[in-house]
């Protein structure tokens, strides 16, 4: 059998390269700083590729990759793949989403304990020759209040050791549950800005989304004591950096210590640059031996269990399914992981739990990858989407302390099929439904309301009192936003007391059409979503 050819192209541990090169059945080159020329050149003779963060694998390199099927990378972070080429081209992008939680974990209290006694400044003085004991004055962490936004891995062991130093925790995690936080021994915010209100010390453990971007800007920074400081190891964007910058100015912010960046490097005129009481990495979340090698050893039997075997493991662009499975299941999936999304974005924060209810001829099929599909689709918003795929979607939902079901339909309807997917917090449960009319899939229900509308695209929800003009103060809105109204669906409740209208736009509605919305008399809710 003719071996299969795999490519290392940036810097891997030594013992992951051997574990490739000890596996029968497969040659490896190192080839390591490749610019993208000659990268394209050669990347025909591969059947897999592993990287780090250097080498950027675009469209082009997809279409010179004739023989590529797998790409392995060694870390949590696939921006420098284009997964819809891969995917387009065939081929399985794996990452290694656990191999660093420690180190980035350490790094972050670290950068904390160095703000905190201002080490790099000290230092820093020495260096330069003096023995300055008066300019340089800590505080001490004990007793100070901490709030952690994000408790998924990283959060939860940033916060183990905050409890050894013995700090007050607060704790800010959409899917974090009642239980799940008393168990951590952490008090549980409902919203950031509880969190924040009254804080010491922030940490930010949080994915880069639509709805975390500036997640630290001026009005919650205000929130935390005066003199508070701020830590940053998650993703650059998270914190608005000339907010901080002015509050730095004003006195309000006591420190603030980064490791990544809105724009990595930084540019020459980065608002923080060279301040006193302000510390900065250069991205070494991740840059321990340890991590290092626990990332190269993971990616390289990644790779070779793929190419020898057909395994895959930690896969981003592709379920783990075999062709029988996916040829019963697989018009499902789409449907499912669109319904999570859906509920992700109009149930409330903090759900206890999640039920997944099939109704007809689905309820006869091996429903597990469908309800994958949904957790996959509902847990994107807690993480980085490319971490969350249909292998670790249960243990990332139990490690927020959330329950998974399956039943029987609640709805009443009149489909002879039915997908139902709600989110339970006590009492309350919100609910969404789609169905296929013939090999169509559609959305048939959300949120109390019976609506019938497309499952992928970007959608405004608005829900209002019903009364005569709302629809129209809508639709001129969105008109002198210049923004287009692909579909329209329309559903009042049965006592006439509210109505919804789920629309369809050609384009992302801009913020101020959503404030604007949110502010007219009559509209109770307005939710913008993508599917």
């Amino acid at each position: 059998m003719t071996p299969y050819r795999v490519l290392v192209s940036d810097p891997v541990s030594e013992k992951g390269i051997e574990a490739l090169r000890q596996a029968d059945g497969i040659e490896v080159d190192v080839q390591t700083g490749l610019a993208p020329d000659k990268l394209l050149e050669i990347i025909g003779q591969y059947h897999g590729l592993v990287v780090r963060s250097q080498t950027k694998v675009t469209p082009e390199v997809f279409a010179a990759a004739e023989n590529l099927r797998v790409i392995g990378r060694a870390g949590v972070g696939v921006d420098n793949i284009d997964r819809a080429a891969a995917t387009d081209h065939g081929v399985v992008v794996m990452n290694t989403p656990g191999g660093n939680t420690v180190s980035t974990a350490e790094h972050a209290f670290s950068l904390m304990l160095s703000l905190a006694r201002r080490i790099p400044q000290a230092h820093a003085s020495m260096t330069a020759g003096k023995f300055d004991r008066k300019s340089f004055t800590g505080v001490e962490l004990s007793g100070k209040r901490l709030a952690v936004l994000g408790m998924g891995r990283i959060g939860t062991e940033f916060a183990k050791r905050a409890q050894a130093f013995g700090m007050r925790i607060v704790a800010y995690d959409p899917f974090l549950t009642d239980a799940r936080a008393k168990s951590l021994k952490v008090e549980l915010a409902e919203t950031p800005a509880q969190a924040l209100t009254g804080a010491d010390v922030v940490t930010l453990h949080v994915p880069l989304t639509d709805d975390t971007r500036h997640i630290l800007d001026r009005e919650r920074i205000g929130l935390m004591n005066p003199g508070a400081i701020i830590v940053n190891c998650a993703r650059g964007g998270l914190v608005d950096e000339a907010a901080a910058r002015e509050l730095y100015d004003s006195g309000h912010l006591g420190g603030i210590a980064l490791d990544v960046y809105e724009t990595e490097p930084p540019a020459e005129d980065f608002p923080l640059r060279g301040l006193d009481r302000v510390v900065l990495t250069p991205h070494l979340g991740a840059s321990t031996a340890e991590a290092q090698e626990s990332v190269g050893i993971e990616v390289a039997r990644q790779v070779r269990d793929f190419l020898l075997t057909g395994e895959i493991r930690n896969a981003v662009n592709m379920p783990n399914l075999d062709s029988s499975t996916l040829e019963s299941v697989g018009r499902y999936l789409d449907l499912a992981e669109s319904l999570g999304k859906l509920l992700s974005k109009i149930a409330p924060a903090q759900r206890d739990a999640v039920r997944v209810s099939y109704l007809g001829p689905v309820a006869e099929l091996d429903t597990e990858l469908i309800t994958r599909s949904v957790l996959k689709g509902y847990l994107a918003e807690a993480h980085q989407a490319a971490s969350v795929n249909l292998v670790n979607v249960h243990a990332l939902a139990q490690s927020h302390g959330l329950r998974i079901t399956e039943s029987t339909v609640a709805l009443k309807t009149n489909c002879n099929e039915l997908l139902e997917v709600s989110a339970i917090k006590g009492d309350e449960v919100y609910t969404v439904a789609g169905t296929f009319f013939g090999r169509s899939a559609r959305l048939v229900h959300i949120a109390g309301h019976h609506v019938e509308t497309n499952t992928k695209g970007r959608f405004l929800f608005v829900e209002n009192d019903d009364r005569p003009g709302i629809v129209g103060t809508i639709g001129t809105a969105l008109g002198d936003a210049s923004v287009n109204i692909a579909n329209m669906a329309l559903s009042r409740a049965e006592d006439r007391s509210r109505a919804v209208a789920v629309i369809e736009v050609d384009a992302e509605p801009p913020a101020s059409l959503l404030k604007q919305l949110r502010e007219t008399p009559g509209i109770v809710r307005v939710i913008s979503f993508e599917l």
